[in-house]
């Protein structure tokens, strides 16, 4: 029998890839307990009272062609950050698994990543957004993750907890998705982007849950 973790992944997978006309009937948004909002083109079950259909709010990108996955080895890996993820995760009220999927996406566990703009550490923070952050030392591991979820927490503030909003701000800052007028940016990058973070939260999500029900 394919296990819950592989059945939400999938169910997770086939939401993201699917194509703009899938939305032509409208999406739902809905609340999760800790406070974040989720867009799905089914009509979640058990927060159907409080679920809203809306109209196309988000318009997808035709999908990349390798859909990131949640593997055994990425989620070991990740063991070694558990604890200031979770703390973080706590202090800034932001999702856990959201974290673990934005650190997945952006450094895929590297605290000495370094991108082609100059994003570093796990968080993968520009040097002026670590300022801001209150981040002294860019590769610091604790620093890097904790600057990276306020920075998290600011964009939840700023986007009323939209998690589409929020990441596709995370990645091309909040400017453009307010440029926008709310709406995921249609540059490729972001539009890819949001999907990859949005797949990686749904399966590490499914794997916390698959957990807590042992």
């Amino acid at each position: 029998m394919e296990s819950l973790v592989a059945v939400l992944a999938r169910l997770a997978t086939l939401v993201l890839l699917m194509p703009c006309a899938a939305f032509a009937g409208g999406i739902y948004k809905y609340v999760e307990k800790d406070g974040t909002v989720v867009y799905t083109n089914v009509p979640p079950k058990g927060v159907s009272r409080q679920a809203r259909k809306l109209e196309g709010e988000f318009r997808p990108a035709p999908a990349p062609t390798t859909p990131a996955k949640v593997t055994n080895a990425s989620a070991m890996k990740l063991t070694e950050f558990d604890e200031i993820i979770d703390e973080m995760a706590v202090r800034y009220r932001m999702p856990v698994n959201l974290v673990r999927a934005v650190m997945h996406a952006e450094s895929a566990f590297d605290p000495t990543a370094v991108s082609h703009v100059g994003a570093s550490g796990l968080m993968q923070l520009m040097p002026a957004t670590a300022r801001e952050m209150y981040v002294k030392d860019i590769f610091d591991v604790r620093e890097n993750i904790e600057g990276g979820t306020r920075y998290l927490r600011v964009l939840a503030n700023e986007f009323d907890g939209d998690m589409v909003k929020m990441i596709a701000a995370y990645n091309a800052g909040p400017d453009a998705v307010r440029k926008y007028n709310g709406q995921v940016p249609p540059y490729p990058e972001t539009q890819a982007y949001v999907r990859k973070v949005l797949s990686l939260y749904f399966q590490y999500k499914a794997r916390s849950e698959q957990a807590q029900a042992r």
